[in-house]
């Protein structure tokens, strides 16, 4: 496999006769991973000391001719191509002149580099989305498949993962309630930062002095949140905890979230109570004796791998013995729905190593595994090596996965993807029959409002016709301390949203 040489000057992309910038960006990801880019505008050529770039020039014939042509040097090679369009605008035909520009500069990077996406033209966080308004429209397997494949150019074997993922969602999202809302609750504290983690987290050590402070903002959030919920006659379908890691709480401070929940919350209606007890290392026996006495149904133990030396090298302080332990101890304290994290593609792994990881985790028969593809973000520490990681065998990990996981009975029931994923892969929960996470598969069809309580969590409200309203809450835990007031200001939005289309 061709891996593009590393430039030290951004690429730079010239945009003439349009403003099309997210698509043909997302595109020169696809070929150019871990690459910064500067977009040009109203310029026909490339800056003079650019030995490479692209050009995408829009322009309008008086016969009602739209040009489109696309000119790319990379790589020591330089490739040109020009389409003719009817009555294309940017304005009025957006979605159509964004298409073609990036099918013509998708075909040229795909001859000049040899690679060849295994999403295609695809680029959106949601693949599933695609499928669901074609089994809306009656189309069947084969038709629904061949039409993706055509448009996008994706991979058969992720065109049957998308639309297999789509039919396990269709009766679940079929039974979430018309008035219905998810409750996230963010607990933002890790016992370290793992080297691929961009999330907001602080380590527990640095920030002991926050928690204290922080646990009571977010005790009087969630009250604030119970009024609202009333006042608005909703119910709450799914809460989830998240992060951080919330099992890096005391047994006694997780007791007091879990009790204002309780106390303050009608729960009459709760279909799931997942909490992501996440890192091994955290889990005690009295913590999942909390977490049980408050009737959470659902945890995750996460080890993102088997294998010692990588977790070692992404700076988790935990063995594969420890995961062990931790799985037996959920389930003898009486959890019958555990999820297990796992990423392909981490430092110093193999696809070796990642089988043996598979070989392990279904040993354990949890009740559902979630295999994410290795993502380079900007505030992960590994963004810094990311050049060093394009050599990374993603691709043939997630191939395992893909094969493995519904051979032995777990089914693929949610899946996103992420920009600067490696070899341009996606992220993917497979469950036993049963044992799906509602909440997952509702943050990602976008069909219900979730409600997000503590810092960095975001507000999603879904209107019945679709459109929808973030509000987020402050990123760090020191501003959701300090300025809690004005965020609470926020919910009067909220209430705002739902008189005026209640009305």
């Amino acid at each position: 496999m061709f891996h593009p040489k590393t430039t030290v000057q951004p690429f730079p992309v010239a945009l003439c006769g349009h403003t099309l910038k997210y698509e043909i960006e997302c595109i020169c990801k696809l070929f150019i991973p871990a690459t910064k880019f500067a977009f040009l505008y109203e310029t026909d050529k490339l800056p003079e000391d650019a030995h490479e770039g692209a050009v995408l020039i829009l322009s309008h014939g008086s016969d009602s001719q739209t040009q489109f042509c696309v000119d790319v040097k990379y790589g020591g090679q330089e490739k040109t191509a020009k389409e003719y369009h009817t009555d294309c605008d940017e304005v009025v035909d957006k979605a159509k002149c964004e298409y073609i520009f990036s099918r013509m500069l998708y075909r040229l990077l795909e001859e000049i580099t040899n690679l060849h996406p295994a999403w295609g033209l695809l680029t959106g966080i949601r693949p599933v989305k695609k499928v669901q308004p074609l089994l809306a429209q009656g189309l069947n397997e084969a038709e629904i498949c061949r039409r993706l494949e055509d448009l996008y150019w994706i991979q058969p074997e992720k065109v049957k993962l998308a639309y297999d993922t789509a039919m396990v969602q269709k009766p679940l999202l079929a039974q979430t309630p018309p008035h219905g809302i998810s409750l996230y609750v963010s607990i933002p504290f890790c016992p370290t930062r793992c080297s691929y983690c961009s999330f907001v987290s602080h380590s527990v050590e640095q920030a002991q002095k926050l928690i204290p402070e922080y646990l009571n903002r977010l005790c009087d959030e969630l009250i604030i949140w119970s009024k609202l919920i009333r006042e608005l006659e909703l119910t709450v379908d799914t809460i989830y905890f998240g992060g951080g890691t919330p099992t890096s709480l005391t047994p006694e401070q997780l007791e007091r979230i879990l009790s204002v929940i309780e106390c303050y919350f009608d729960l009459s209606q709760l279909r799931e109570y997942c909490v992501e007890a996440g890192r091994p290392d955290t889990i005690t026996a009295e913590k999942l004796a909390v977490l049980k006495q408050f009737h959470v149904d659902r945890i995750s133990v996460n080890p993102q791998t088997m294998q010692d030396h990588v977790l070692k090298a992404i700076g988790r302080n935990h063995t594969k013995s420890q995961t062990i332990k931790a799985f037996e101890m959920a389930r003898k304290a009486g959890f019958h729905n555990i999820n297990m994290d796992l990423i392909a593609g981490l430092p110093s792994d193999t696809p070796e190593g990642f089988h043996d990881t598979l070989d392990q985790i279904m040993a354990l028969d949890p009740d559902s595994i979630t295999v994410h593809a290795l993502t380079l973000k900007r505030a992960a520490n590994l963004f810094a090596e990311g050049k060093k990681q394009l050599k990374n065998p993603v691709e043939e990990m997630m191939r395992e996965s893909i094969q493995r996981l519904p051979a032995h009975g777990y089914l693929p029931y949610y899946m996103y993807r992420q920009k600067n994923t490696i070899d341009n892969q996606e992220n993917v929960g497979y469950a036993h029959t049963g044992k799906e996470s509602l909440y997952n598969i509702l943050i990602m069809d976008e069909s219900q409002s979730i409600f997000g309580a503590g810092c960095g969590a975001s507000t999603k409200i879904v209107e019945p016709c679709g459109r929808i309203t973030r509000i987020h809450n402050y990123k760090f835990p020191y501003e959701y301390i300090r300025q809690f007031d004005q965020l609470m200001e926020k919910k009067q939005q909220i209430r705002e949203i739902y008189s005026k289309y209640r009305g």
